[in-house]
């Protein structure tokens, strides 16, 4: 199976590298450790024959706190082999053995065994069971292999540890890309990048550069042609008033309401094309304070109309003075942007329930409707200009949401969606956090420099 992650190509590969070299490394080592058990048994057999030649050794079977396994037998080889010696429990060698280790058959076992001959013509002989020396081998050669069984999955386990911090850079990267807003483009940093990943780094923060260049001029283009536009639209308006006072036939009337419908939608949409260019950028420090708490009962005063008009119940559930440094129409388009999409989107009986509330130093307003919500799948793109979504309502631009972001950031701030299921219904909750007027971002509060 094709293994499509880079970081499971490489714990496969240095796995497999790993527990190929280790399986070959403990062959070789148990290989050589049984075969130095083994001599070193052959040379144990030697001494041991060597002392019975001079000092005429015998076994005694009767002797005790011996590992039968490890015992070694010692035979003075006789004329006759059908002569057993004496108190022995095996069968004696044959007396025509020569002279060294050998391997020999006795009472149906293998065994390995050393002649010496005396200087007066005499022979004995030490031997061992094969199948007792090789065990012994075998478990020998086994402990000097266990350190390795031990280390392997250890070093798979490091290995792991080690791949992951290794592309946790990364990883680190991409989630940096997928958190980035379309129409926020800022360079990634390279701070902490390997050396491997900055020609790609460096790539992409170029693409960007072009990329955002791009968006400059398109807003600067939008910004321009809804500014030309303007004063056309103005005169058609005017046009329009003109016409409606003079007598009209009833098909007239008809005509003449669509017209004016149109206009005002497109006056609406080029307010808010100026809009969406107006507050792309950050605001000077040096704003005047803003009542956000005015502000907004103005808004929701000059709504409540319309919300009547819909049978939609607006109105405040607490509002705290709150004090921050702004364009008043900034907060005024933030407010009321928010408030017609909830009455746009909330169906007749429901409710729209706005609160303003100040502590540590921020802002936070909710607003919180008895409408559909948004569906999951929009949520990441509700944001995006001109983008209205599976089930788009009334004559909606698609940029309110867009410009309340601009206008929320562009202040410090923080806007928060969230669908909200009860048992009373679904709805949507949107929450606006603000800097108060001392807590601005590069502002110095009280006390300060």
């Amino acid at each position: 199976m094709l293994i499509s992650s880079l970081r499971g190509r490489l714990f496969v590969g240095l796995t497999v590298l790993i527990v190929g070299t280790g399986l070959a490394a403990g062959y070789l080592a148990f290989r050589w450790a049984f075969d130095e058990a083994i001599e070193l048994q052959d040379s144990v057999l030697l001494q041991v024959a060597s002392l019975a030649a001079k000092n005429r050794l015998t076994d005694h079977p009767g002797d005790t706190g011996v590992d039968e396994e490890a015992r070694l037998v010692v035979d003075e080889l006789a004329p006759r082999a059908d002569e057993p010696a004496p108190g022995a429990r095996h069968p004696r060698l044959p007396p025509d053995l020569p002279e060294g280790l050998q391997t020999v058959a006795r009472a149906g076992e293998q065994w390995r065994v050393f002649v010496r001959t005396r200087s007066d013509g005499t022979r004995v002989a030490v031997g061992q069971p094969a199948a007792s020396r090789d065990e012994i081998a075998r478990d020998s050669a086994l402990r000097t292999i266990v350190p390795l069984g031990i280390l392997i999955p250890a070093l798979m386990l490091l290995i792991g540890i080690v791949v992951d911090r290794s592309l946790r850079p990364l990883s680190r990267l991409a989630e940096t890309l997928d958190a980035k807003q379309t129409d926020h483009l800022e360079r990634l940093p390279t701070a902490g990048i390997p050396k491997e990943l900055l020609p790609f780094v460096e790539s992409i923060n170029r693409l960007l550069d072009r990329i955002a260049t791009m968006f400059d001029r398109q807003g600067r283009f939008i910004a321009d042609a809804a500014h030309e536009l303007r004063s056309p639209i103005t005169a058609l308006s005017v046009q329009a008033d003109n016409l409606d006072r003079s007598a009209l036939s009833d098909d007239g009337l008809q005509r003449m309401d669509a017209l004016r419908s149109g206009i005002r939608r497109t006056a609406h949409l080029l307010e808010q094309l100026l809009a969406f260019a107006r507050y792309d950028q950050a605001p000077s420090d040096a704003l005047p304070e803003q009542a956000l708490d005015r502000i907004l009962k103005e808004v929701v005063a000059d709504l409540l109309p319309e919300a009547r008009r819909s049978g939609i119940d607006l109105g405040f559930m607490h509002v705290d003075t709150a004090t921050m440094r702004a364009e008043p129409l900034a907060l005024a388009m933030l407010a009321r942007n928010l408030l017609d999409n909830a009455i746009r989107y909330t169906p007749k009986g429901g409710t729209i329930d706005v609160s303003l509330q100040a502590g540590d130093g921020v802002a936070v307003l909710r607003i919180v409707d008895s409408g559909p919500g948004i569906p999951t799948h929009d949520m990441g793109r509700i944001f995006e200009p001109f983008f209205r979504g599976a089930r788009p309502s009334g004559d909606g631009t698609g940029l309110g949401l867009s410009i309340v972001r601009r206008i929320v950031e562009s202040h410090g701030g923080t806007i928060e969606l969230d669908n909200a299921v009860d048992g009373t219904g679904s709805g949507l909750t949107v929450r606006v956090t603000l800097p108060l007027a001392d807590r601005r971002p590069g502002l110095a509060g009280p006390g300060g420099a």
